[in-house]
């Protein structure tokens, strides 16, 4: 049994996310009050600057309770910042580094999204959605900014043009619904913050990964671009489902959402079949 070992993107909180770091990874907690200048924890609704950090943390507390348990992770990857986790589950870099980037990378979008003021995302959901999404953006100037799954896509662009967008969607049996954020994101909305983030990666000294570990945004395996990458990742589109049918072509049988939430393992379940889909918890309790 081939496994892949997910991590979330934003939007995957829960409440005991802060004393579950507290309790296994003090030192995390304390680095990421003084990265983020405030507790990402309390603040977790606040925006991209909070949310990224918290989640991150989370993550890597999860990554390490599922090593716990023996799990063998033939490959990870993750969901937008997700990717940052996976890829100090690869080796690629330490949890520390990790956390800093992510600090950097949620602060320079939620100030880009202020900035530009007009941005958002529209999410696109029903039968069809990953088909339909161009018909819908396009004419909208708007861009595929999640291709989460096959009946649900998120889109990115101006709020000006949610209106005709949704007029447009609705026309294609979808259902359009604007999400809570500040910005535009992997958009080309988000340019002005590639350059701040660049030099924050190159600051970071990047290991050879010990497992592989996919890139959602080309869906193919990181090797010397990690940098590169993650930058591109701001203002190029996620391509989730994609990078499912990638890993099941190549015999992924197993996929564990290493948390917090359980957001992706509901993509995959609605992305690929013959699977098995389950998120940490479920295997920690099975492993008990």
């Amino acid at each position: 049994m081939k496994t892949a070992v997910l991590f979330p993107g934003q939007g995957s909180q829960t409440p005991e996310m802060r004393d579950t770091v507290a309790a296994r990874r003090p030192d995390l907690l304390e680095l990421a009050l003084e990265v983020v200048g405030d507790d990402p924890f309390e603040r977790v609704d606040d925006g991209t600057r909070f949310a990224q950090p918290a989640i991150y943390c989370a993550s890597v507390v999860a990554w390490e309770r599922l090593a716990e348990t023996g799990l063998q992770a033939d490959v990870v990857a993750g969901h937008s910042l997700g990717e940052v986790a996976a890829l100090v589950a690869a080796g690629v870099l330490n949890a520390e580094d990790g956390l800093r980037l992510v600090a950097t990378r949620g602060r320079l979008m939620q100030e880009s999204g202020e900035r530009r003021g007009d941005g958002s995302m529209l999410a696109l959901l029903g039968t069809g959605a990953a088909e339909r999404a161009a018909q819908v953006a396009e004419p909208h100037g708007l861009t595929v900014a999640n291709d989460n799954a096959p009946n649900q896509v998120v889109l990115s662009g101006s709020r000006a043009a949610f209106e005709a967008a949704t007029v447009t969607a609705k026309g294609l049996g979808l259902r359009a619904v604007p999400l809570p954020v500040t910005g535009a994101f992997h958009s080309p909305y988000m340019a002005e913050a590639v350059g701040e983030f660049e030099a924050a990666l190159a600051a970071i000294e990047f290991a050879a990964p010990k497992i592989a570990a996919v890139s959602s945004i080309t869906t193919e395996p990181f090797g010397d671009d990690v940098a590169a990458r993650l930058a591109d990742a701001l203002t190029r589109p996620v391509r989730w489902r994609e990078t499912l049918v990638a890993l099941h072509a190549d015999g992924v049988t197993r996929f564990v959402e290493t948390g917090p939430g359980k957001v992706l393992t509901g993509l995959v379940r609605r992305t690929v079949s013959d699977v098995e889909a389950l998120t940490a918890e479920q295997l920690e309790a099975a492993s008990a």
